[in-house]
This record gives C-alpha cells, sequence and structure tokens, in this order.
C-alpha cells in the first residue's frame, strides 16, 4: 500500500525506566487502501500513526531497531496469551544495554484487525481454534499489518542500514523491498507460557516465524 505522506508530527523527551529517549511521533496518509475484510470496505483515505523511541546517535552506524506493532492486552495488560510484552521489555533493554537505537511502535492491534475484533477472535480461540483460524473466521486475513510506514520512518531519518530484532522474515523482507538493508537480524524469542505455547507454535508452523 503505497503512502501519499509520512510526516512528522511531534519530538519530545521521553525518560522510561529503561533509558533516556526522544519520542517522536508520525502519521503516514495512504490512499485507497487495501481491505482486510471484504465484509468490512476500507475508507478511500486512512491515516496510521506510529511512534519511534530513539535512543542515542541512530545515524553513526546500523543501529538496533524493533518494529512492534500495537498489544494493548499484553504490553499494558501484561496477557500471557501472546509474546508482545516480552518481546517489547527484551527490545527496550537491547536498545538501552547498546545505547543507541530505534523502537517503532505501530498502531496495528491484533495483527492489524483491531482491539474489538482482536477480542472476538480471543472468543474463538477459547473454542478451540489458533490465531490464524479466529481470524479467517471472522473474515480477516491471517495477518493484515504492512510495514511501509515503519520504513518510511527510517527512510527520514537518513538510516539506511538496520540490525532488526524480530522473528519475523516479513518484517525483514519488508525493510529490505522498501531499500533499507537488514544487516543483522537479532532474535526476539523470549521464555514460552503454558498459556501461550499454541500462539507460538502457530507462529511457527503457519507463519514461518523463527522461534523453537
Amino acid at each position: 500500500m503505497p503512502l501519499v505522506s509520512v510526516t512528522k508530527v511531534a519530538d519530545a523527551d521521553f525518560p522510561t525506566r529503561w533509558g533516556h529517549f526522544r519520542i517522536l511521533g508520525y502519521e503516514g496518509v495512504i490512499e485507497n487502501p487495501a481491505a482486510c475484510n471484504d465484509n468490512i470496505p476500507p475508507p478511500a483515505v486512512r491515516v496510521e500513526g506510529a511512534v519511534a523511541l530513539v535512543m542515542g546517535d541512530v545515524n553513526a552506524a546500523p543501529p538496533i531497531v524493533r518494529i512492534h506493532s500495537q498489544c494493548l492486552t499484553g504490553d499494558v495488560f501484561h496477557s500471557l496469551r501472546c509474546d508482545c510484552r516480552q518481546q517489547f521489555e527484551l527490545a527496550m533493554a537491547t536498545i538501552t544495554e547498546a545505547g543507541t537505537g530505534i523502537l517503532l511502535y505501530e498502531q496495528q492491534e491484533g495483527r492489524g484487525i483491531g482491539l474489538m475484533a482482536k477480542l472476538r477472535a480471543y472468543e474463538l480461540q477459547d473454542k478451540g481454534l489458533d490465531t490464524i483460524e479466529a481470524n479467517l473466521e471472522l473474515g480477516y486475513e491471517a495477518d493484515c499489518r504492512h510495514f511501509e510506514l515503519p520504513a518510511q520512518i527510517l527512510k527520514q531519518m537518513g538510516i539506511s542500514e538496520v540490525r532488526l530484532i524480530t522473528n519475523n522474515p516479513e518484517k525483514v523482507e519488508a525493510l529490505e523491498l522498501a531499500g533499507i538493508k537488514v544487516v543483522e537480524r537479532i532474535s526476539a524469542e523470549v521464555p514460552s507460557e503454558p498459556t501461550n505455547e499454541r500462539y507460538l507454535q502457530t507462529k511457527r508452523e503457519k507463519m514461518g516465524h523463527l522461534v523453537s
């Protein structure tokens, strides 16, 4: 989905318990976005938001980068149905330890289907469906996310090479296709919980994520 424009709308000081960052807000405008659910027509224009947490000099060398999709249930409520919060904290700790890096936080709840649809998918998962089967049952694609916006944000920052924290080969491919070289993939694998073992199995077997 081509972005018509990407605009930085905010840039502020941002101390955290991991360390000191700048917090930058970006908005990307997409015209005629693709539908994620054939039963729900997309708007003619969609504005997609993303936040960049930036630490240190990210232009001196290929920075550590994490593209993290918003997960209210995991990031805020510490859900053990997924590994999102643990991955977020791993990324923040890794960036802080290195003293430089970027965490790009996208508004892509539930792999892009939105919070309410994600909760409906939870109901179906409680009845035995896996995460992909639940999305498909609701009429959505297995994964509605696109990574053009974080790629364009990195380009605006003058970054052409990154060390990417991810288990998802699609994120690597998306950045490479956008002209950003992934010089190193850093594993985002975290310890599993009994409550998310099937979730991780589905990511490994059906989505090709690099998890054991």
